[in-house]
């Protein structure tokens, strides 16, 4: 995309991988015969598959669903497994199967499981329960460092957002803390109700000409995870997923009453150190939000088009002003630009196979 997500540079994936120690595993489950489209996603340190704990924050936006775990990341500002993401109706089968990983691996008198979900019943209306312990298993241990996969993958499968097919997305920051670059990371899974944002303009599916893709009800809800490589203490973190929460509101969430929109920060590095300076702690939070806005923003490109949910149309987006002609005020070509001329402050925005640009009214 050719919009800019703030001042700080991308990491070198551009997603949470790029903080070292994170490893990501996606499973998705679609058969159409009956109407399943899920999976389930993890987010894996290795200290966290052995027993050690990681610092750690959370966030509640808004509680309308389920977050297995919280209350003690909450109470004693650590996780103690991997980050796993699902759909509503397969939480606690899930967070099973996590225990069930960690006891064969190790066995402990308590393990505090951490699950957030989405409800994708709209894509999924066959789905009762549908992921298993396999496929848990399979998450965990194909998790790896590499290219991320983002769209509709993994927990993200059957996911819609702001009125098109979303699913998993993710994005990162390069900046200073203490005197040294360090990474910020951000993966978002989004399923929240609200209308699409982009630079500041309201972008429907009904302005692109598209049905709209999700309930009609306001429901809905939003997980993010957020990580670091850089020591920070529980209350810091805390501030992190605090200001993740914060940041699905630049690309346009609603916040409805039907949605969870939760956020859980943690660090990379369990080294404890002294409290991060205003000046960094303002760099953090400017990383965090650009991160979280640029992976709900990011993940509407990746999809084709479904008979059940429109993607966002394909090819890359800019704002500007137009001229006939195919030229730009500034003398630059225009991409996607109207043979008619267009006015000033439109999006465009052309779909796969266009010969001509849709524009996004607002």
């Amino acid at each position: 995309m050719s919009l800019l997500f703030g001042g700080h540079p991308r990491g070198a994936h551009n997603s949470i991988i790029d903080v070292s120690g994170i490893a990501i595993g996606n499973v998705s489950v679609s058969d159409s015969s009956r109407d399943v489209h899920t999976g389930v996603t993890a987010i894996v340190h290795e200290r966290l598959t052995r027993g050690k704990t990681l610092p750690a924050g959370f966030h509640c936006g808004n509680g309308y669903g389920k977050f297995v775990g919280s209350t003690q990341v909450q109470e004693l500002g650590t996780i103690e497994t991997p980050m796993l993401l699902t759909s509503t109706l397969s939480t606690f089968r899930v967070a099973d199967a996590l225990i069930s990983w960690l006891q064969r691996r190790e066995r402990r008198s308590s393990v505090n499981p951490v699950v957030g979900e989405i409800n994708d019943s709209w894509l999924s209306p066959g789905a009762d329960r549908p992921i298993e312990e396999a496929h848990v298993f399979s998450a965990l241990d194909g998790a790896d460092d590499g290219a991320l996969a983002v769209g509709a993958v993994g927990a993200g499968t059957g996911a819609c957002a702001l009125g098109f097919k979303s699913g998993i997305g993710s994005a990162s920051r390069l900046i200073e803390v203490r005197g040294e670059q360090r990474t910020v990371g951000a993966l978002v899974l989004s399923n929240m109700t609200g209308q699409l944002r982009i630079g500041g303009r309201v972008v429907t599916p009904e302005s692109l000409q598209l049905p709209a893709a999700g309930p009609l009800s306001e429901v809905g809800s939003c997980v993010t995870v957020v990580a670091v490589d850089f020591p920070a203490s529980a209350v810091e973190l805390t501030r992190f997923a605090r200001r993740a929460v914060f940041g699905i509101g630049r690309a346009g969430a609603g916040y409805s009453h039907g949605s969870g929109d939760y956020a859980l920060a943690f660090s990379a590095d369990p080294t404890v150190a002294n409290p991060l300076s205003e000046t960094d702690l303002d760099r953090i939070f400017t990383a965090v939000l650009d991160c979280v806005e640029e992976s709900v923003i990011g993940v509407f490109w990746p999809h084709r088009q479904s008979l059940s949910a429109p993607a966002a149309p394909h090819t890359p987006c800019r704002f500007g002003t137009y001229r006939s002609k195919g030229r730009r005020d500034d003398g630059a070509d225009t991409w996607g630009a109207r043979r008619d001329g267009a006015p000033r402050d439109r999006l465009f925005l052309r779909g796969a196979g266009s010969s001509d640009a849709r524009v996004a009214r607002w």
